[in-house]
């Protein structure tokens, strides 16, 4: 049986007595309630939040609280900062061998994922490449995730390509898109370390999974529109994203120019790695195929262009690529996207310490050539599925990557442009998850109206509407639920 509460007993036993008694004795609480809040502590200043949010976050963990010794603070400090100084203490060989393979695998996805994404950010290749090597070892070593594969994503490729023309268009002064994207990325990195820091990492859950949902299915469906461009060989696009701006200019093009070579060797490739994630999805353990299928689609499609030299005949290639290290982009700053796997594999992020991570990563990165970096689903999944261990496969798939930045880029001169487009065409589904937005249309029709509102605000507005759309859409629905339950709780307290 259950026990009643000592003052709802004593305050039973009083009714009991009589109404005057209830009465007295109501008040009487209700005088000490007020003389407790009345002569409560002062809220702490500014500065110890931050000092306190900054220690619990990144200098000292739980165990420094609960009496530690002063002599390991330092140590404490740097494993709070350093992840990878804790774990790494006991990591063994067979763990190695499977970061090992689950590296070369990411690295087979991610060298020509990455080039694509570089693509559709308007940038030359070299710079998706660059930005697969320097976050993925930043936050090997400041990072929680195990699994968790970091490298250049479509969605922001989409925003960056979709923004930054407005204000300087790539074609006429590449130099000065170059350092805006630089000088992005390295304000996107503050202000996730800074957020990560102030333990402000809630403020995403605000966002509501509608709305989400609604902007990346959107967000999918544009980016599979300005494929168009290299799937047909064209020269010349429009810039905006909005539907009837994209179709009309793929209607024009094909009255004037567009070389069906490039239409036929996109297509052909991207129904191969489509039939390989298929095959992959129907055994799991030949998940290996679709992962190498990107690479081996860019090998065979560059060696047939070389061959039968199709860039003579209208097939339009990369041309443009600069291999080498990662040079440095300190002199071009302007000052003017892995907790679903955490769950499955049984332990806890901390949501703050991975946007410190990924902050100080993308601020090294906006100083090393790299543009925005953050948690691919599509890799995290491949990464996972090949076995991985820790975040040493990030560092091998980087170091591949490295590799393949010294040794092989001249030869990827050839490689079709409608090649990197069927690649980009193939990882969009992943993105649009209609079974999510079925189920909220059985549970919440007005959430639906929301992820309906973003997903049409993308597709035939802009990104930055969508995405606005989006969180204005959330924090109203915030304010109606908020509103709901202060009726429900004053309705309560009056029965």
């Amino acid at each position: 049986m259950g026990t009643i509460p000592a003052d709802t007993f004593a305050l039973e036993l009083k009714q009991m007595d009589g109404p005057d008694v209830a009465v007295a004795s109501a008040t009487a609480a209700a005088s000490e309630r007020a003389k407790w809040l009345l002569s409560s502590p002062n809220p702490p200043a500014p500065w110890q939040e931050l000092s306190s949010s900054i220690k619990e976050t990144v200098c000292f963990p739980a165990a420094a609280k609960n009496g530690q010794p002063q002599a390991n603070r330092p140590v404490l400090f740097l494993q709070g900062l350093f992840p990878i100084l804790k774990w790494g203490r006991n990591y063994k060989a067979t763990k190695f061998k499977n970061d090992v393979m689950a590296g070369l695998t990411l690295a087979s996805l991610c060298i020509p994922q990455s080039i694509g994404y570089a693509n559709l950010a308007k940038l030359d290749p070299q710079y998706g490449l660059y930005t697969s090597v320097v976050p993925p070892l930043i936050y090997a070593v400041m990072g929680s995730s195990r699994e968790i594969a970091i490298g250049p994503v479509a969605v922001v490729s989409l925003l960056l390509s979709a923004m930054i023309p407005k204000l300087v268009d790539p074609n006429v002064d590449p130099a000065a898109y170059l350092r805006i994207i630089f000088t992005v990325t390295f304000f996107t990195g503050t202000f996730q370390a800074l957020f990560g820091l102030f333990r402000l990492g809630f403020l995403i859950d605000f966002l509501s999974h509608a709305a989400i949902v609604g902007f990346m299915g959107g967000a999918a469906i544009v980016i599979g529109l300005q494929q168009l461009k290299g799937l047909l060989g064209l020269s010349h696009f429009t810039t905006k994203t909005d539907v009837v701006s994209v179709l009309g200019a793929v209607v024009k093009a094909l009255h004037e120019e567009w070389y069906p070579l490039n239409f036929v060797l996109g297509c052909s490739f991207l129904i191969f790695i489509l039939i390989t994630r298929f095959i992959g999805r129907r055994n799991k353990k030949l998940f290996w195929i679709p992962a190498m299928a990107p690479l081996f689609s860019v090998i065979l499609s560059t060696l047939i262009v070389y061959l039968t030299k199709a860039d003579r005949h209208g097939v339009k290639i990369v041309k443009h690529f600069k291999g080498g290290l990662n040079p440095s982009s300190v002199h071009q700053l302007n000052f003017g996207v892995g907790r679903s796997f955490a769950s499955i594999k049984g332990y806890h992020l901390d949501g703050n310490k991975e946007m410190v991570a990924m902050g100080f990563m993308n601020i090294v990165g906006s100083l090393t050539s790299c543009y925005t970096a953050t948690g691919s689903f599509s890799r995290t999944a491949v990464n996972f599925t090949a076995g991985c261990e820790t975040v040493v496969s990030n560092i091998v798939m980087a170091i591949t990557v490295l590799i393949s930045l010294l040794l092989f880029t001249r030869l990827l001169y050839y490689t079709p442009l409608a090649i990197l487009a069927s690649i980009i065409l193939s990882a969009l589904p992943g993105l649009i998850d209609v079974n999510a937005a079925y189920n909220i249309w059985k549970v919440d029709k007005l959430d639906f109206v929301i992820c309906l509102g973003a997903f049409f605000g993308v597709l035939f507005g802009s990104v930055e509407i969508g995405l606005l759309v989006a969180v204005i859409f959330s924090l109203f629905y915030l304010y109606i639920n908020i509103d709901v339950i202060n009726i429900l709780d004053v309705s309560y307290l009056n029965l």
